[in-house]
């Protein structure tokens, strides 16, 4: 199987560097597009931008749309995650999908909004790569749960009822997962899994599109528990979810959103135990006050709840990560520096070094 060659640079290359500098230390995942995106306080106009300007519908909380009609404020994000010490960036098309773009009625735009999110933040990353070549920046190309699910009903009154298939999410991924290597992503992140169905069609999209464009790229896969109970929107546990998802053999497996630092501990702990796989986790960030956000020598005010301060949050990251990376080693897993770590914000620069 070949390997595409954007710009000049083999993606094999980066590729390899990304799994030695896994063997070395810990790595950064950035953090959350859409609270960032908050911040700026955009309205209406600005998602429609001229292009849109006669849009049909609202387009307001589009957040992917604004790699063509802000994306210098997209940009600026990255950035701002790189400046933080993000090791990888991930692309800003988490509804990207053509399912997912129909609330909006844009599935037309998927693929190109998806491109143009990979160009981004590849020019982000190759930017600061180049600023500091001893600290390689790669890019993931995000693929979202969709607002749909294959194995949930939405209307209680009739359970066998689905509002999605799983030909059609298999589809809706292909496009999305073909634009993103076309735009130069380093590897797929399928994030946000509440329904492994749905998650079981990505995996295949991506695998299949693979096959399609001659390349193999690595996968990221991240579920989300919802709450207290310890399992997925459709019922498994952690280690179900690990077991039906392994076939994959993704680069890594991981937990992301719904939980904080210390709910999201045990489950962290239970994937380390089992996991085959470098493990990441991306803790919701929840403050126990509002927190004022400082950018471009503005001051923010910015919306909180929950109990975990913003100068308080890479320490919890610091502790959630070498606990479970000295686990793996205790394990008997092979390696060290086995847990790819998400950066929350960037109020100041993480560095986690090796586990």
């Amino acid at each position: 199987m070949g390997w595409m060659v954007i710009e000049g640079v083999t993606v094999t290359n980066r590729v390899e560097q990304l799994r030695r500098q896994l063997a070395q230390r810990i790595l950064v995942l950035d953090g959350g597009m859409g609270t960032m995106i908050q911040s700026y306080r955009l309205e209406e106009s600005d998602f429609r931008g001229e292009r849109f300007a006669d849009w049909q519908s609202d387009l307001k909380g589009n957040n992917d749309l604004l790699v063509l009609t802000k994306p210098e404020v997209i940009t600026a994000i990255h950035y701002g995650y790189l400046e933080a010490g993000a090791d990888i960036l991930e692309t800003n098309t988490f509804n990207s999908t053509t399912i997912a773009m129909a609330d909006y009625h844009m599935e037309s735009l998927s693929a190109e909004i998806n491109y143009q999110a990979a160009c981004l933040a590849r020019a982000c990353a190759d930017e600061w790569t180049a600023r500091t070549p001893d600290k390689p920046r790669y890019v993931a190309g995000v693929l979202g749960p969709t607002n749909r699910t294959a194995s949930i009903s939405p209307n209680v009154n009739d359970p066998a009822f689905r509002n999605v298939s799983f030909d059609e999410l298999v589809e809706a991924y292909r496009e999305s997962t073909r634009a993103l290597v076309e735009g130069g992503v380093d590897l797929i992140m399928i994030e946000t899994i509440f329904d492994t169905l749905n998650a079981k069609a990505a995996a295949f999209a991506v695998e299949t599109e693979f096959e399609a464009l001659g390349v193999e790229l690595p996968i990221m896969i991240s579920g989300t528990i919802t709450d207290a109970s310890g399992r997925t929107l459709s019922g498994q546990t952690t280690e179900a979810f690990y077991n039906s998802m392994r076939h994959v053999k993704p680069l890594s497996f991981g937990l992301n959103c719904a939980l904080g630092p210390d709910e999201l501990r045990q489950y962290v702990a239970e994937l380390s135990r089992i996991s085959e796989t470098y493990v990441t986790a991306h803790p919701k960030r929840r403050f126990a006050q509002r927190f004022r956000r400082v950018r471009s020598g503005r001051t923010r005010d910015g919306e909180t709840g929950g109990r975990v301060g913003a100068c308080r949050f890479p320490q919890y990251y610091r502790r959630l990560l070498r606990h479970h990376a000295g686990a793996y080693r205790r394990n008997g897993r092979c390696g060290g520096g086995r847990t790819a770590a998400p950066l929350a914000g960037y109020p100041g620069s993480l560095s986690f070094g090796r586990p």
